[in-house]
């Protein structure tokens, strides 16, 4: 009797794994986005916490990772699950013992730069400096991102031109503000401030008491404690204009006009913009309207 052949059934077997194989390799779509529940009890007011969602996979896809819920975000329901980035974390001598106290980047010798090493987070949110100075937010840096890819344009789903390639956040926007390199040939400077401060008893608000006077109007720094502290230590001004430059470019900032501005626009701010951007300059004068209109219905 002549035995049964067994290429019927390994055909079979081949087309049912190359199904599976397809299958597998298919392009995931994410899963629909899962709103975070109040738990009872709860306030409903918006600035509340929300509750944490117990699956991580949930949370990664949450709602107020993206636009637009993104831009009504507070640092309260950012935090709630965030909370790790403002505790204190830095080792106190690294693996080979270098001690923390005694080292020193080239970017913390200015008399700005007090305490103890921190960490990222805490320098520009929690230290006594980031509250005098600066009135930041989560989302003045995080603008959400997309786990899936991290790429503008790659899917008809992708199309947010505002992403940066494989960042959390956009470095131009975020950071380049303040860790720019100092433009002081434009400024009419003689050398760059390090060398020349002396020259102008290390105050900044010898010229800028005259030039350029409409300065800081964004909503994530504090202009008057601004002004009133570079009035005694150029260091508050030159900390963020050159003092601490991780880059090697410098950060083309609007050109506000201000009272006796010149009318002729010299070469090097030619294209610049005369505003700066929606987001920053909107929550600045929301405080004022509001008060105005509790006031108005007093």
């Amino acid at each position: 009797m002549k035995a049964p052949s067994l290429r019927p059934i390994l055909s079979w077997s081949i087309v049912l794994m190359a199904a599976l194989w397809f299958a597998g390799c298919s392009d995931p779509q994410p899963p629909a986005p899962a709103v975070a529940q109040p738990m009872a009890g709860a306030s409903a007011s918006p600035t509340a916490a929300p509750a944490q969602p117990t699956d991580y996979h949930a949370a990664k896809w949450d709602p107020i990772h993206f636009k637009p819920a993104i831009d009504k975000a507070t640092d309260a329901q950012c935090l709630s699950c965030h909370a790790e980035v403002l505790k204190p974390s830095v080792r106190k001598s690294s693996p080979a013992g270098v001690e923390a106290a005694t080292a020193k980047a080239w970017y913390q010798v200015t008399s700005t730069y007090q305490g103890e090493q921190d960490t990222f987070h805490r320098r520009h949110l929690d230290t006594a400096m980031a509250k005098q100075l600066m009135n930041m937010r989560c989302t003045t840096c995080h603008q959400g991102n997309d786990p899936r890819d991290e790429a503008p344009g790659t899917s008809a789903s992708n199309q947010n031109a505002e992403l940066t390639l494989r960042k959390m956040i956009n470095p131009e926007t975020s950071c380049l503000k303040c860790h720019g390199k100092m433009n002081w040939e434009v400024m009419g400077l003689p050398s760059p401030w390090a060398q020349s401060k002396d020259s102008f008893q290390n105050n900044c608000m010898l010229c800028h008491a005259a030039i350029r006077t409409t300065r800081h109007q964004v909503n994530y720094l504090n202009a008057q404690a601004i002004d009133e502290a570079g009035k005694t230590n150029g260091d508050v001004c030159f900390g963020c204009h050159g003092g601490r430059a991780w880059y090697r470019t410098h950060y083309p900032y609007p050109r506000h006009a201000w009272p006796g501005m010149p009318t002729e626009v010299p070469d090097w701010a030619k294209g610049r913009p005369t505003e700066s951007e929606v987001r920053f300059i909107s929550a600045a004068v929301q405080p004022a309207t509001t008060a105005a209109a509790q006031g108005a219905s007093k």
